[in-house]
């Protein structure tokens, strides 16, 4: 029998670990196709229906990785996060080179995800955000006999039409509004951004009954307001809300890892704010976090500030009443 070599340790006892604490990592573990749980991490690796360059399909990694860098405590809110079941479901496999196939699976297996696990919260990592068409269509059966309202974060409308391109990144929101999953008069865009949409796009959403509030409404008038009119709009006549954020709503100085960064975003505290709050409501079932690339961030730091989203979220989460 071999001896033990000096000091030589595994790949997993060679990390740091600190027996006070508990990282992300060691919290958010794979799940075991059983337990019920609050909320799954899901990984839609699509960036192909991009209509600029984007290496979006990697954030699920990225987040993973970046998953090492934060603990399940948080002083601010008063919450250690690592007793609530929250699992990483893994990634949803995408087609090499079909788009239209890469989003039939997101929705059959969002479909089939829900059918399994009817309270689970899904925390959806893209990709870019095409995804949230064919997400939203899964989502929306979900809950039979229920309306539906949205709350998007974005510097864009996302209403290209579909004779120039396509269905790609720059659709989503047109794709949901003339399949009528969702009326428009539910849907509120926060921080929609100056020279980054034209104005065919904005009458169109406002013509479908959209709400539309800019990145200069927010720093007028703050979030806690914005967001206290958006849940008044997205909430009435809705049983159920679900959360599709761009990570491009954030200003270029704190999120640099999009393919369509610009000045003017908000900054994160805007989001932490809106994200914890949304986190607290029942009536909030879904989140998606999209258009992050890594391949042009700067060490990693956009993805590590969506997982700080993710956990503010998910610490709002941890403060609703117990079912």
């Amino acid at each position: 029998m071999s001896q033990p070599i000096p000091h030589l340790k595994t790949p997993d006892a060679a990390a740091f670990r600190d027996q006070m604490e508990t990282k992300v990592a060691r919290w958010i573990g794979q799940w075991d196709g059983t337990e019920e749980l609050v909320a799954g991490v899901i990984g839609i690796p699509l960036s192909k229906p991009s209509i600029s360059v984007s290496g979006a399909s990697t954030t699920p990694a990225a987040i993973r990785t970046a998953f090492k860098s934060f603990t399940t405590y948080s002083l601010e809110y008063g919450v250690d996060l690592q007793t609530l079941a929250v699992r990483d479901l893994g990634d949803i496999a995408m087609h090499v080179t079909d788009n239209a196939e890469s989003h039939r699976r997101i929705e059959e297996s969002l479909r089939a995800l829900y059918q399994q696990q009817p309270d689970l919260i899904p925390i959806i990592f893209g990709g870019d955000h095409s995804i949230t068409c064919p997400s939203m269509k899964a989502f929306v059966d979900r809950h039979p006999g229920k309306k539906v309202g949205i709350i998007h974060f974005d510097a864009h409308h996302d209403v290209r039409n579909f004779e120039d391109g396509g269905v790609s990144n720059g659709t989503p929101f047109r794709g949901i509004l003339e399949s009528g999953i969702v009326s428009g008069k539910n849907i509120v865009q926060i921080g929609i951004r100056g020279f980054m949409n034209s104005k065919p796009y904005h009458d169109y959403v406002t013509g479908h009954g959209v709400t539309v509030f800019t990145a200069r409404d927010v720093h007028r008038q703050g979030m806690e307001a914005i967001l206290n009119q958006a849940l008044e709009i997205a909430g009435d006549g809705t049983d159920v809300l679900y959360v599709s954020f761009d990570v491009d709503v954030i200003d270029q100085a704190f999120a640099p890892g999009c393919p369509a960064i610009g000045t003017g975003g908000m900054n994160p505290w805007d989001a932490m704010d809106a994200l914890h709050r949304l986190g607290t409501l029942p009536q909030v079932q879904g989140l998606d976090f999209v258009c992050i690339d890594p391949t042009v961030d700067v060490r990693n730091v956009t993805s590590r500030l969506a997982v700080q989203f993710m956990l503010t979220f998910l610490a709002g989460v941890a403060a609703r009443p117990v079912r």
